[in-house]
């Protein structure tokens, strides 16, 4: 799982979560799962070397159009005059060929996603297209070379047509993807927005650098529902991430139903971490059948789900479940033989600490429970890799003989399911011998050869395949600020990678394949952001620590490589297509951190009124989206919440306008606020009015809305 501070202090003020709403819109369909287990088939990294000889290249604009903002960068961009509008009578043609079966899902997902906020039919179909159609077509555009077909994709749109081109349905997806990020932030929204629905004239050739792109979420040290993974994976989706890594157990849970050993989860799915001055959080678990769910939404999305059950350390779950469990028949000897921890008899810790829990290797019960795990999880998930953890295990409690003979049986039960072993870069240590194309994840805290930067070695001496989340800059748990005033956030997170705090620059300023030495894009398949669960208590607190440092590492693991330096000039373009996304994430009811690196803009987005009968409007003239915004260090307005807001009523007359919104929290961006007003007109008619906006050392910006009296 990654290092973890010992005995850091418990944060407080985190609430207790449930269920929560999905807050981005879920494709139509449950497929997909043939292309997404294709491009993370052992054998693809080839691709990744390939990919990683090509230098960036630079995006182009033609006759002074700009272009578009995209996270991840693309490949390549050229913009053009014009524009393509999206209007209500526009469908998403499935154009016909061969590769119309595969065209026609990703079809539906795309008018899923629009329908939203647009409120147009946007029907579906096959055929050919017409002039304002978007089209979905299976081919092999020229510019995408062989190494860039499993999920590439080309993207032109015109005054006439927007259209999507790609091999194979997820390079459709991943085109998608880009596509609604052409459009306005508002495409996000879950309700009717007022538009124009438009997009900027432009070619885009794309492909990525790594196959596997990933996060992973906690939910051992803190439940979370299938409903919570299922928004992330929409939220994640959104940015070509296509690896959903699901940490099941841990010392303080286990969260999967397993047939044969009902204790797991009655004794062992009681508890979380406490928070908030709590001594233990509510726990639970997932059944089977939600587990399969979670699984198919997620190859619905175009990712593969790897489950990871941690062993032969972070089991205290696992072993307070069967240690006295004589009456189960499937524990052929004593059940008290598990137990290598460092207590005996074992007792729960729903505290932060690590490292003083292990499954003994030499007993006949263990073999026995995680065969039945192995067994059952591998046959409930059919991509590729099962994770078998495998850190920080103390030579105190299994000497390094005693750990590689359990990681060595375990790895061989895997293979006999057919599996790729996956597992933390600790398994590459003396004496263990990885199946070839095993995977190791690379987490410690170094670069170059610093003393950590062995297990990266080991694995590729090995001739296993690397992905890379070190904790530095792709552990999501930790704070975004330390220092001597205190952290951002006070309530969340850890910093035991990240001294002074690991900010947006963090996640961005580094480059995989030359990180660690010895360990290049030869032997890198990719890049993974790890949610800890330690300190979070729901999804809404997972949110807020993974966004927007995920899309950093999206970038990294998606865009060629570049030199990203903190001064470079590819940090300051991510961080200018970054300030985008923050109205895309308001209008999707996305919690984030709206880190102070960022100069996020504001964006607003115009509504319709109806007059009373006497002429009165009154309500919502726009919605603006402010993220960051400080009520203490504005030249206010609003004497509340710091806005400037002029409205224009459209009849020669104008006002102040009214501001409601609530701001930020320790744990939440500020919300959308609503501008409204109050108004008479004299006559009948079609009013288009202008609200101008302003906060802050932010550029003003206006909307246009519209009155009718009728």
């Amino acid at each position: 799982m990654g290092s973890r501070a010992v005995n850091a202090t418990a944060p407080d003020g985190v609430s207790q979560g449930g269920d929560v709403n999905r807050k981005l819109l879920l494709p139509a369909r449950l497929g997909g799962w043939l292309a997404a287990s294709a491009a993370m088939a052992i054998g693809v990294p080839a691709i990744a070397v390939a990919l990683a000889a090509s230098p960036a290249a630079p995006l182009a604009a033609a006759s002074g159009a700009a272009v578009p903002a995209i996270v991840p960068r693309p490949v390549s961009a050229t913009a053009g005059p014009g524009r393509f509008t999206l209007g209500r009578s526009a469908r998403i043609v499935a154009a016909p060929g061969a590769g119309a079966a595969a065209e026609r899902p990703v079809a539906r997902d795309l008018a899923a996603y629009l329908r939203p906020a647009t409120g147009y039919p946007l029907p579906a179909v096959a055929g050919a297209p017409a002039a304002g159609d978007i089209v979905l077509k299976i081919g092999a555009p020229a510019a995408l070379t062989p190494a860039g077909r499993a999920e590439g994709y080309q993207l032109v749109t015109t005054a006439s047509n927007a259209t999507i081109v790609a091999p194979t349905a997820h390079g459709l997806y991943n085109g998608v993807q880009t596509l609604r990020q052409l459009l306005p932030p508002w495409i996000n929204s879950a309700t009717v927005a007022a538009g124009p629905w438009t997009m900027p004239a432009v070619t885009i050739t794309d492909y990525p650098r790594y196959p596997y792109r990933g996060i992973m979420l906690d939910i051992g040290r803190h439940y979370e529902s299938p409903a919570a993974a299922e928004q992330l994976i929409a939220q994640v989706a959104a940015y070509k991430v296509n690896v959903f890594h699901l940490h099941l157990s841990d010392d303080q849970g286990f969260r999967l139903a397993i047939a044969g050993f009902p204790r797991l989860t009655s004794i062992g799915a009681a508890g979380s971490v406490g928070t908030g001055g709590r001594t233990k959080d509510p726990g639970g678990f997932w059944t089977q059948a939600q587990y399969r769910a979670v699984v198919a939404d997620a190859a619905a999305h175009f990712i593969t789900l790897v489950p990871e059950v941690d062993s032969p350390g972070h089991d205290n779950a696992i072993i307070m479940s069967e240690y006295g469990d004589a009456g189960n028949h499937a524990l052929p000897a004593s059940p008290h033989g598990i137990n290598c921890g460092q207590s005996d008899p074992p007792r729960w810790d729903y505290t932060e600490d690590v490292g003083y829990s292990a499954l003994c290797p030499a007993s006949p019960d263990t073999w026995a429970i995680m065969t039945a795990i192995i067994g059952q999880l591998t046959a409930l998930t059919p991509g590729p890799y099962y994770d078998l953890g495998g850190d920080e295990v103390p030579a105190s409690l299994l000497s390094p003989a005693r750990y590689a003979r359990f990681v060595n049986t375990e790895a061989g039960i895997v293979g006999q399911h057919g599996k790729t072993v996956m597992g933390w870069a600790d398994i590459a240590g003396p004496g263990t011998t990885p199946p070839p194309g095993s995977v190791a994840e690379y987490w410690q805290p170094a670069a170059g050869d610093s003393p950590g930067t062995e297990t990266g070695r080991e694995a590729v001496a090995k001739g296993m395949k690397v992905v890379m989340a070190p904790a530095d800059h792709a552990y999501l748990d930790q704070k975004y600020v330390v220092n001597s005033h205190g952290s951002v956030p006070a309530s969340l997170g850890m910093n035991w990678a990240c001294a002074a705090g690991c900010d947006v620059s963090s996640a961005y300023n580094w480059d995989p394949g030359s990180l660690v030495t010895g360990v290049t894009d030869r032997n890198v398949i990719g890049v993974e952001g790890d949610m800890w669960g330690e300190t979070v208590a729901n999804i809404s607190d997972a949110d807020y620590m993974v966004f927007p440092r995920l899309l950093a590492l999206a970038e990294v693991a998606w865009s060629p490589s570049a030199q990203r330096t903190a001064s470079g000039a590819a940090y300051r373009d991510f961080l200018r297509r970054l300030a985008t996304q923050g109205a895309r994430l308001q209008a999707a009811r996305v919690n984030f951190y709206p880190s102070a690196q960022v100069a996020w803009p504001l964006a607003a987005q115009g509504a319709t009124l109806r007059a009373t009968r006497d002429g009165h409007v009154h309500g919502t003239v726009a919605t603006l989206s402010a993220p960051g915004l400080s009520a203490s260090a504005l030249t206010m307005c609003d004497s509340s919440l710091g806005i400037g807001c002029t409205i224009n009523w459209g009849d020669g007359t104008s006002a102040t306008g009214d501001v409601a919104g609530a701001n930020a929290t320790d744990t939440r961006v500020n919300s959308l606020y609503a501008i409204s007003g109050d108004h008479a007109y004299a006559h009948p008619g079609t009013y288009h009015g202008v609200v101008t906006l302003s906060a802050g050392n932010a550029a003003p910006v206006t909307a246009d809305f519209t009155a009718l009296w009728r």
